[in-house]
């Protein structure tokens, strides 16, 4: 197990856009205004006495020179999944830490077989996230607190030989140093708690009943009883198409054409991952060596094969090509989005006439039962709370639901219910529900139980309902039939 921490990215790239700051007290702030909270403090801040969590009017009179600024959240977002994927070159398993953005998990096992030896492949690792301009501490041991707490302490390459060294390095490292809540943190130093072998030596019980579940959760993962696998990113297949040309071309006309096939196997793979397109990089290499790199972004997150098209050959128009291009890539940066719901026909756009001879089409060509709609029902299991109704008659306005969130979930629910692989003993960790291509389970939220129908023995139903979280995103909706012994799957959660 290795940590490498990117200390305080956020800061980092906030001094990157003001780099005269280097030389001063810095810090990133939770918003612009007097009292805000400062998020992340860099050294020279922490020498003055500055600390995240505190106001930002107060700690400037703790550090006078205290430069501070806020920083997008999609900044750092891009910024870790690009350390991600530096990080994969060196190993194939890495996993970004949710709640501490520029901590990275990485499985150092076996590597020392590639390498001269571990020490070695760390500063390799370090030296790769200097050159992209980002300082980095890189730790291996054996604990994932353990490797966290040294490298947020320390700087450059650590290589603990034993459990028994790494666990004393850690218990010397300050509490202000990681990354816990700042209230917990200045609780724990009024009780003289400098050090997290200082935090260990408290009773977890007293800890979990006088401050909370943080405290405790902190506790049972520095004392090793909170013990994670390593849950690496999985290896996402690049948005990118790309075609070479048999003879140099310069017609507009032929490259759309040649782009819109490009585009089309594009989207369907941003549709199978229910992502739609927020941007297309268009990459053209010409037969005198002369490369074009265009960007095109549509109006909103879109699957619009025409309207992206419109843009394209707009695009195209205005430049003014030397030769003809041999090569072209087309690149998407897509964004999740529910799946099914990208795109959906707006009412100001709606013709209802169009709508109606639509339906007609539908009836005449597959039958008077080819377009249904969900109808309440009185019933126990959720399978039995809803039928589908023959719609006669189109509306020319749909019903609106009222007190609806912004972002409702919909619950698809399979016409049969499918019967699943049984549960691996050591779930959810393995656990392959719908084969390899949907990915593992990652946490399962449940049970809740529905029971009924005791009343008829024959009808009697005891099921216990989870959600599933994949890590393709898929959130999957299975319960437990406690009379046939096995799992099924009722539908999904979009």
């Amino acid at each position: 197990m290795a940590c490498v921490d990117v200390p305080v990215l956020p800061l980092q790239l906030l001094l990157r856009q003001n780099p005269g700051w280097r030389a001063h007290a810095a810090a990133v702030v939770a918003e612009d205004r007097p009292q805000a909270e400062l998020l992340y403090v860099n050294e020279a801040a922490r020498r003055g006495g500055v600390l995240p969590g505190q106001k930002f009017a107060g700690a400037l009179g703790l550090a006078k020179d205290l430069r501070a600024g806020t920083i997008a959240s999609v900044h750092v977002e891009r910024s870790v999944h690009e350390i991600t994927a530096l990080l994969r070159r060196f190993s194939p398993e890495v996993e970004p830490d949710a709640s501490s953005p520029g901590v990275f998990w990485i499985d150092a096992g076996g590597l020392d077989r590639l390498h001269p030896s571990l020490l070695a492949w760390g500063r390799k690792v370090a030296a790769a996230l200097e050159a992209a301009g980002l300082e980095a501490t890189v730790v291996v041991g054996f604990s994932r607190f353990g490797t966290y707490a040294v490298a947020k302490w320390g700087r450059g390459v650590k290589v603990f030989e034993s459990a028994a060294d790494e666990d004393a390095a850690m218990r010397r490292v300050p509490l202000k140093r990681l990354d816990i809540d700042p209230a917990l943190r200045d609780r724990l130093a009024a009780l003289g708690m400098k050090t997290a072998g200082d935090f260990l030596g408290l009773p977890a019980g007293g800890l979990r009943r006088r401050y909370g579940e943080a405290a405790y959760r902190l506790h049972c993962l520095a004392a090793g009883k909170a013990w994670a696998p390593l849950q690496p990113v999985p290896h996402v297949e690049p948005h990118a198409r790309e075609a070479e040309l048999e003879a140099p071309d310069g017609d507009a006309q032929r490259l759309l054409f040649l782009i819109k096939q490009l585009l089309d196997s594009l989207l369907a793979q941003l549709a199978r991952r229910s992502e739609a397109l927020v941007a297309l990089t268009m990459h053209l290499i010409l037969d005198n060596h002369t490369e074009y790199t265009e960007s095109l972004r549509p109006a909103a997150a879109t699957l619009d094969g025409v309207q992206i098209l419109g843009l394209v050959r707009l695009r195209l128009e205005t430049l003014r090509l030397t030769s003809g291009v041999v090569e072209l890539r087309l690149s998407a940066e897509g964004v999740r989005v529910a799946a099914g719901q990208v795109e959906m026909f707006r009412v100001s756009r709606r013709d209802p006439e169009a709508a109606h001879r639509a339906f007609a089409r539908l009836r005449a060509e597959l039958g008077d039962d080819a377009v249904v709609r969900a109808a309440s029902r009185e019933g126990h299991l959720p399978a039995a709370r809803f039928a589908w109704e023959r719609m006669d008659v189109l509306p020319n306005r749909m019903p609106q639901p009222r007190d609806v969130s912004p972002r409702p979930l919909v619950r698809r629910i399979y016409h049969a219910p499918i019967a699943l692989p049984p549960r691996p003993r050591h779930e959810p960790d393995g656990w392959l529900l719908r084969g390899l291509e949907h990915g593992r389970v990652e946490n399962l939220a449940g049970p809740y139980v529905v029971s009924g129908g005791w009343w008829t023995r024959r009808a009697a139903a005891h099921r216990e309902y989870y959600f599933a979280r994949m890590s393709r995103g898929e959130m999957l909706w299975i319960y437990y039939d406690k009379r046939r012994r096995r799992f099924f799957l009722e539908g999904r959660v979009e």
